[in-house]
């Protein structure tokens, strides 16, 4: 017991103040502290600065257009390798849901992006993918206006997960799904379809195989936005990702309650994409792509939807493809190169793991 007038010394543990880490991520980037907030303040903060995400609260307060309705899109995104030919996770994310909101005829106008980041992360590796999300969103001409970061132990994530949702808004009179195919509407796609899979796949260097394919991450409003200026009545869009072309159709036959029928001379597949699906034994029709999209619109407006889309980025490469017949409702048919007709089946399984 100190006796009066003594100064009392306490013992035990203490928390000192955290080391700075510039270079890597680690845990304490998670903790929700000082640490957290100097990771949004110096690598997230610069390349998504907006007023909306400079307030700092809870959630994003935005004004919506008057009229029309919104849309609401959330995607999650994990990809090895992180950077591939032609993109990486970043512009992943953002594209992935700007398309998907284009998808429903939405012009889209905010973004959120939730990050799960590995301990031992370089730092280095974080801000190039948020540069890349800045640039992505910039060209798509949409706002990151809110977002979160955990950070889990070394071993239990790969780098980057991110997840992202999107708001968009409908103008009045767009109605877009995958139910409003009708027998007669021509199919449409806006260019080669597998190169996001095997430029991937090529990147892993896990097999002895190289391929000059760059993946065709993209965002698809603006090329969304010219088909409607030319075609009111679109009646569905979609994106071929995961499953790609072929699981698309079958979506579009099974929603609609119709038949697809689709020539295979006619769908357009870059030589390269097209030797490595043989080597490997893959059907490009299978393979995911991140730049492209389907069209289906009603057969008087087909030719000038196609001239809309060879003018606008992203749809230079712009083809018909096929047609929707009333029966074998929910079926995809595929006119074969040697005259014949096949079934096209919905993917079953995963050819290529992790691409989107």
């Amino acid at each position: 017991m100190a006796k009066e007038g003594e100064q009392v010394v306490m013992q035990g543990p203490v928390c000192p103040l955290p080391l700075p880490h510039g270079e890597q991520v680690v845990l304490g980037h998670g903790s929700g502290g000082r640490m957290t907030q100097n990771l949004i303040e110096g690598t997230f903060y610069p390349p998504f600065d907006n007023p909306t995400l400079r307030v700092g609260d809870d959630a994003a307060v935005v004004a919506s257009p008057p009229g029309g309705r919104l849309a609401i899109s959330t995607d999650s995104h994990i990809v090895s390798p992180l950077f591939f030919p032609g993109g990486d996770i970043g512009r992943l994310a953002v594209c992935g849901t700007v398309n998907d909101l284009a998808m429903v005829g939405a012009r889209p106008l905010w973004i959120t992006a939730g990050f799960i980041l590995e301990e031992g992360l370089p730092l280095e590796t974080l801000q190039r993918v948020a540069r890349s999300m800045a640039e992505a969103a910039a060209e798509a001409g949409v706002q990151i206006v809110a977002g979160d970061t955990k950070v889990a132990e070394k071993g239990k994530a790969d780098g980057v997960f991110i997840n992202t949702s999107g708001v968009g808004w409908i103008p009045e009179g767009r109605q877009v799904s995958g139910a409003n195919a009708r027998p007669g509407d021509a199919v449409l796609v806006s260019g080669p379809v597998g190169d996001h899979g095997i430029a991937v796949l090529a990147a892993r260097g896990e097999l002895a195989f190289e391929a000059t394919v760059e993946s065709d991450i993209a965002p698809l409003n603006g090329l969304v936005e010219a088909i409607f200026a030319v075609c009111p009545q679109v009646h569905v869009l979609r994106d071929p990702t995961r499953g790609g072309l072929a699981t698309t159709l079958n979506e579009i036959a099974r929603q609609s309650g119709v038949a697809v029928q689709i020539d295979e001379a006619a769908i357009p597949v870059r030589p390269a994409v097209a030797a490595a699906c043989e080597m490997l034994g893959f059907d490009p029709i299978y393979v995911a792509n991140e730049g492209k999209l389907v069209a289906v619109v009603p057969q008087e407006h087909a030719e000038s939807v196609l001239a809309a889309m060879r003018g606008a980025p992203y749809g230079e490469a712009a083809c018909r493809i096929g047609t929707v017949l009333e029966a074998p409702a929910g079926r995809v048919l595929m006119r074969t190169g040697i005259g014949g007709t096949r079934v096209v089946e919905t993917l079953a399984g995963e050819m290529l793991p992790r691409i989107c």
